[in-house]
């Protein structure tokens, strides 16, 4: 069940997109509110999946207030409900899921509903398998499977057809894409700090400061140095405390 919020000063409105939303199983609206400012001391203090606001309301506008949602919490999901157009790319700057222009359809609301539902399941088994903190993964040695424990991996490079996994004695293929293997990896062990690299946080010995503010990575029996992206920086400072 996903927990809803409506935020709308136009009644009319308000109860067409509710008789939607209330049609739907998967949604329970937890609260309706015509002030947006209400409704953001609401949000802050319970757990919404989903938004739904307008644009045009009194005190506080719905594109100023989805900034400040999106600000406090960007896994709660935005959708603009409104008569004005003008707004679209103000609102995908800051990752509305979607943004419906008014009269909407009951087709584009449903659409919509669904899209919602099959998102945030998505996340969900996203999380799950990460929470099953995997230990092993089967990877390829020439024409062998082989059953590789994740502590003994050193680093991940993402190559244009496969991915090499490295270890201090072996470099084996996966047909996992990087970003696979980063959702399966535990988060708290591997760190993706490259778009074409994971790097396991436990076998990190040195870190070398490089060019335009970034840093290189060395591990642990390896030569060669992993670099981190440059909007990676500060995770990487957060993990290994740099200061």
């Amino acid at each position: 069940m996903l927990n809803c919020v409506i935020i709308e000063d136009e009644f009319p409105a308000r109860e067409e997109l509710k008789y939607f939303i209330n049609n739907n199983n998967n949604f329970q609206i937890n609260k309706e509110f015509e002030n947006p400012i209400d409704a953001l001391k609401y949000i802050e203090g319970n757990n919404i999946d989903v938004v739904f606001l307008d644009i045009n309301m009194p005190e506080l506008d719905g594109m100023s207030l989805g900034k400040i949602i999106h600000r406090f919490n960007k896994n709660i999901k935005l959708v603009f409900i409104t008569a004005y157009k003008d707004f679209a790319i103000d609102a995908f700057e800051i990752k509305a899921f979607d943004y419906i222009l008014k009269p909407y359809s009951e087709e584009r609301i449903i659409k919509v509903l669904n899209n919602l539902v099959e998102e945030l399941n998505k996340n969900d088994n996203e999380n799950l398998i990460k929470d099953f903190n995997i230990k092993k993964i089967t990877v390829n040695l020439d024409s062998k499977m082989v059953v590789l424990s994740t502590d003994d991996i050193l680093y991940i490079e993402a190559d244009e057809k496969e991915t090499h996994i490295f270890t201090a004695s072996n470099m084996y293929t996966s047909k996992l894409k990087i970003s696979q293997l980063e959702n399966i990896l535990s988060e708290n062990i591997f760190f993706r700090g490259h778009r074409s690299y994971i790097v396991n946080i436990d076998k990190i010995v040195e870190v070398e400061p490089w060019f335009n503010g970034t840093y290189i990575l060395k591990v642990s029996n390896c030569n060669f140095k992993i670099p981190v992206s440059r909007n990676k920086v500060k995770e990487l400072k957060e993990i290994l405390t740099i200061k």
